[in-house]
């Protein structure tokens, strides 16, 4: 449990910061976007401009982990009330154009809008820390836990071969593993439903699958 929200600042064994995203990072983030996601449209992608504005919305929900003045990991997340009977929605809907002006300061879910390592530090389990961190912030706000939508990143190769709803199935029945979508369900996401046309990108073949952590999870 963290004392305060707004100064979140765990040093990793590795020599890593996780900490409060800042202005100082955003033309870092800016780029991060651009190497974490790769062929994601461009109006999709989070800009220096955009960040700046959740870390004035939603200051606490905004993390990064720096190498030394290298920032080389981030999440950027809001507060939402969720509909799941109706659940459809697209990437670029609830980021609003970038600009999280869908962020509820009173929502009970913390919803997650991205999360991206840079590769080279990809495989120290940084992620994992990035979502126990938003479990640590979800927790102290009280809310019911986390949401986010996972990229089926390991569908655009075989989307000649398969539907995303045969993929979707054989992921959740345990048939098939996916680069994404099995490391969130490893840490306790669970998966709610496959969502068509999510975002503009060939990697998933613009499939999302929405993903809920309850807040009793420990990560």
């Amino acid at each position: 449990m963290i004392e305060a929200i707004t100064n979140y600042h765990i040093e990793l064994t590795e020599g890593l910061i996780v900490k409060q995203t800042k202005a100082e990072h955003v033309m870092q983030l800016e780029e991060l976007q651009k190497t974490v996601f790769p062929t994601l449209a461009d109006d999709e992608l989070i800009k220096a401009v955009h960040y700046l504005k959740h870390i004035e919305l939603f200051p606490e929900g905004q993390l990064v982990i720096t190498d030394q003045d290298k920032v080389i990991g981030m999440t950027t997340t809001m507060r939402t009330f969720f509909n799941f009977n109706n659940h459809h929605h697209t990437f670029k809907d609830i980021i609003a154009g970038g600009w999280l002006s869908n962020h509820n300061p009173e929502g009970d879910w913390l919803y997650g809008l991205d999360m991206g390592i840079l590769p080279a530090y990809r495989g120290r389990g940084l992620a994992r820390i990035l979502y126990r961190a938003r479990q640590d912030i979800a927790r102290n706000l009280g809310l019911k836990g986390q949401l986010a939508v996972g990229m089926m990143s390991g569908y655009g190769t075989l989307s000649k071969e398969m539907s995303g709803e045969t993929y979707f199935n054989q992921l959740i029945n345990g048939q098939r593993k996916d680069p994404t979508l099995s490391p969130q369900m490893k840490i306790g996401f669970e998966p709610v439903a496959l969502i068509h046309e999510h975002l503009n990108d060939p990697v998933c073949g613009n499939f999302g699958v929405l993903i809920k952590l309850d807040i009793t999870k420990e990560v």
